[in-house]
Formats: structure tokens, sequence, C-alpha cells
């Protein structure tokens, strides 16, 4: 299997919101779709690097917050590829309920009252649904490596993770002056939101000792693992109240694992 190449993808200017590509021989696998609209500056980067929507062989969803969920459904119908993502975010993906949020600190309250992370998008049922447990590997879309679930930014966050000892992990992390923004880009920080530190920190911490050296995610990066590892500690000390030590009072996703829709679970990988 060819080595694969990560390309960056800027939605927002100063890298304060990314989506990736990760390209090989038998074409790409986008991660993340951006705000609402992205689907022309996507374009732009796979024009640039010889691809277009066709090379597109599978969208990864990491979570359902709409700079990361915003066009997936455009470019699901642009590229023909399948829709991957976790069952625990799929109504939140339908539309079925309203996204919640649990602000990180003084930012992340003030950030929640703008009208950015509130932007509605076109809903969607993935045509892959990872489950508790599951895991996805790539090889059939051409990349040595595999999805796993890493709620804890939100309850379906997914990462992945590369033989190339490459992780794509969403907003598990972020860095930098306003997410990714102008100095300290190698500095790592909290997203303006996440459900419970604790297991971003132990999710965090695995990928670091299972061998992940350089992290990528949908707000500034990439950082490396010492860093990484130093932010997961941090968080491991943090301390939530009962109110907030579960999903953050996310509604309950028992009706989310029995939806049938157009999706199917990832055993049938």
């Amino acid at each position: 299997m060819s080595p694969s190449e990560i390309i960056r993808i800027p939605i927002l200017p100063f890298n304060i919101v990314n989506a990736h590509l990760i390209k090989s021989g038998a074409g790409c696998i986008l991660v993340d779709a951006g705000i609402p609209g992205s689907e022309r500056k996507i374009a732009r980067i796979l024009s640039r690097h010889g691809l277009s929507f066709k090379d597109i062989k599978l969208i990864i969803v990491t979570h359902a917050h709409t700079d990361h969920a915003g066009s997936a459904a455009c470019l699901r119908q642009l590229s023909g590829a399948p829709i991957l993502a976790h069952k625990d975010d799929a109504d939140f993906y339908s539309r079925k309920q309203p996204m919640t949020f649990c602000p990180t600190g003084r930012v992340g309250r003030l950030f929640l009252k703008t009208p950015l992370p509130h932007q509605p998008y076109e809903g969607f049922v993935p045509d892959i649904r990872m489950k508790d447990g599951d895991s996805v590997k790539l090889q059939d879309f051409g990349v040595d490596g595999i999805v796993r679930h890493t709620g804890g930014h939100t309850p379906g966050s997914i990462a992945v993770e590369l033989s190339s000892q490459d992780a794509l992990v969403g907003d598990l992390v972020a860095s930098g002056i306003l997410i990714g923004g102008i100095a300290f880009t190698g500095h790592a920080i909290r997203p303006p939101f996440e459900d419970n530190p604790r297991v971003v920190a132990s999710e965090l911490k695995r990928m670091v000792e299972a061998g992940a050296k350089r992290f990528h995610m949908g707000h500034g990066g990439p950082l490396a693992a010492a860093e990484v590892m130093r932010h997961a500690r941090s968080l491991s000390n943090i301390t939530q109240s009962p109110a907030t030590a579960c999903h953050c009072a996310h509604p309950a996703h028992s009706t989310a694992s029995n939806q049938s829709g157009n999706g199917r679970s990832a055993n049938h990988l």
C-alpha cells in the first residue's frame, strides 16, 4: 500500500477551522467537511493536487458540530462517497435533536453567544455508522489506518490513526490563540466546547502511547506527541461537577442506535 499524504484544507483563515485530505495512490479520504458552503474551498484544494470530488472515496465526519459536519451532505452528493460517523451523534447529524454544547471556559461561553456554533446545516444519515467498540480499517479505501470511537468531545467523536504515526483527531485538542489563530500554534489548548475532559485525556494518552507522533486537528495544529501528552496530563486533573460529568446533559442516544434510514453498521466493512 502506497504511503499517504495529509493535506490540510483551511476552511477559515489562520487555520481557525480545518478539514483534511488523506491522499493515497487509490484516491483520497476527506476528514471533516467544514462549515456549510465549504465545498468550493475543498474543490480548490483538490484541484491544486490534481484531484476532483470523484477522487474522494470516503468522507469521515469526526463529530456533529457545524464546522465539521456542515457540508457533509453536499459533499456526499458531489463525490458519491459514503459518510462514516458514529451512531452517538446520529440524532444531531439528522437534525432530529439540536446540538448541545459544554463550554470549557469564558471563551467557550462567549463563543456560544455568537451565531457560528448554531449555524444550521443539511441533515444526513451516515452510510457507515460506527457503534461502541467498533473500529473501521481503511485499507478498502486505499489507506493504511483505522478509525476509532473517541467520545469525550461529543458523545460520537471519532479519530483516524494512520500507520504513518499521524492522528487526525477532530476537536479532541486545539492549539494557538483563537483556536488556531495568529500565535502559539504549537501550544495545545482545550477547544471552546468539550463534554468530558477526562475521557479526552484518556484517548489522547492512548494514541501517544500507541505511537502517534503528529496530531492534526480541526483548529490549529499540527501538534507533536510530547505537547499532546502534556495537554492530556493537564486535562486529567480537571474536576467535573456531577451535572457535567456525563456528556454534559446530552440527550439519551438510545434512539440513535435504533435508526434504520440509509445507514449501515461499521460491521459491514
